[in-house]
């Protein structure tokens, strides 16, 4: 009896994955493979983008360094030479590993334990991972924008506050204690939490829509639209949380503190800037969100399915469909 599949990510997930996490073998590839190099290369493509992101949603409105997001680029370059796209690339170099394998580890096994695959657990999934991963990427995310705001305008800063993202951490721990290398914890929590719950909820949608099957020719173009929109679907969802969380993080860099809360932070904004301040960025983001993000779920999917080897179906994940003959030969034997 032929049974058509329609592979979501999750599918993939909780049928080929959980027999090869207690493997050393799967969790060494897993790590070189996907971990290491695809983060690598999607940090490498996609922090200059971050970085114009997080100084448009930073600068000073009444002194405004940059008119736009190419204009942002262009600045950057000619002032502070291409380097000066890559300040703070250590931090996420360091910590996206741990993060990516949080995320989709906690998805996975969060969806195993709801039981059933319905949009509304891959939202609550998604959310779980989202929030989970925060003790890390709030750190990271301190670290990172301290150093893309270090030196702004300066092609070969005089007065560096911190040598690397780690110094950076270290020295807010020292002056601060653990309060400040968690600085924007919760407006990162209010981030995080709903857009990933939207990120692995569209890639669901999204797979399914388009018939992502394991012999369709035209899976991979479909695998990376479909996580290239939910990139875009992610950050479109909580993005002007994410210009708040910039402006708490970056706040105090010249040693004087603006904001005295997240609240304080929002009003002062819309005062100054109207609502457009909560888009500030928006373009670049959504530059690297699309790429970073079809690289990031094709290569999960294609690698698991890999790893459960060819000529392998449902049989291996679920029981086979009982046909009608069966049934009557079971009723027989009885």
């Amino acid at each position: 009896m032929q049974v058509d599949l329609v592979w979501s990510f999750d599918e993939v997930i909780s049928c080929f994955a959980e027999p090869l996490m207690d493997s050393p073998m799967f969790s060494e590839a897993r790590s070189t493979f996907y971990d290491e190099e695809d983060c690598a290369v999607g940090v490498l493509v996609g922090h200059p983008f971050d970085t114009v992101k997080v100084r448009l949603q930073v600068q000073n409105v009444d002194k405004p360094l940059y008119r736009g997001t190419f204009h942002c680029f262009q600045s950057i370059v000619r002032q502070e030479s291409i380097l000066g796209l890559y300040k703070g690339i250590g931090s996420p170099m360091m910590g996206l590993t741990f993060i990516n394998a949080i995320v989709f580890g906690v998805q996975g096994n969060v969806m195993r334990q709801l039981g059933r695959d319905s949009p509304l657990n891959q939202f609550l999934a998604g959310s779980a991972a989202g929030t989970i991963q925060c003790v890390i990427c709030c750190p990271m995310e301190l670290a990172k924008t301290r150093m893309q705001m270090q030196g702004t305008g300066e092609y070969k800063s005089t007065r560096k506050h911190y040598k690397n993202s780690l110094d950076c951490l270290v020295r807010i721990y020292r002056k601060e204690g653990v309060r400040g290398i968690n600085r924007g914890m919760l407006t990162t929590l209010a981030r995080e939490a709903p857009a990933f719950g939207f990120y692995f909820l569209t890639y669901d949608c999204l797979t399914r829509s388009l018939g992502c099957e394991p012999d369709d020719p035209y899976m991979i173009p479909k695998l990376l639209l479909a996580g290239g929109m939910s990139g875009i679907a992610c950050w479109l969802s909580t993005y002007p949380v994410d210009v708040i969380k910039s402006r708490l993080q970056a706040d105090g860099v010249g040693g004087v503190l603006q904001y005295n809360g997240i609240l304080d932070c929002v009003q002062q904004s819309y005062r100054k800037e109207g609502w457009l301040v909560f888009t500030r960025g928006l373009t670049s983001t959504l530059l690297r969100a699309f790429p970073v993000n079809a690289a990031t779920f094709a290569t999960v999917t294609l690698f698991l399915m890999y790893m459960r080897g060819e000529g392998e179906g449902v049989k291996d994940c679920e029981p086979a469909p009982v046909t009608q003959q069966q049934q009557q030969q079971q009723q027989s034997s009885l």
